[in-house]
């Protein structure tokens, strides 16, 4: 069960990390946020987010041309 949705389907890059950031700051600490995206950099774009911001990225998958990301708040 996550903590937060955020739908960026639609946006191109760097929309849908922006957005993420700013919904992660909403996200409890070790909650989850789900992430929405179609932009095939998306899968690239997470996972660098992810390591920079010291964030876990608990799963990544598609379907359909739409990639869903799930993301644990760091503390």
């Amino acid at each position: 069960m996550v903590d937060v949705s955020l739908d960026v389907r639609g946006l191109n890059c760097p929309l849908p990390v922006f957005r993420a950031r700013k919904a992660i700051r909403e996200t409890p600490i070790n909650g989850l946020l789900e992430v929405l995206a179609t932009d095939p950099l998306a899968p690239l774009d997470f996972a660098s987010f992810c390591e920079t911001t010291g964030n876990e990225l608990v799963e990544s998958s598609a379907s359909d041309g739409v990639f869903r990301f799930v993301i644990r708040r760091a503390a």
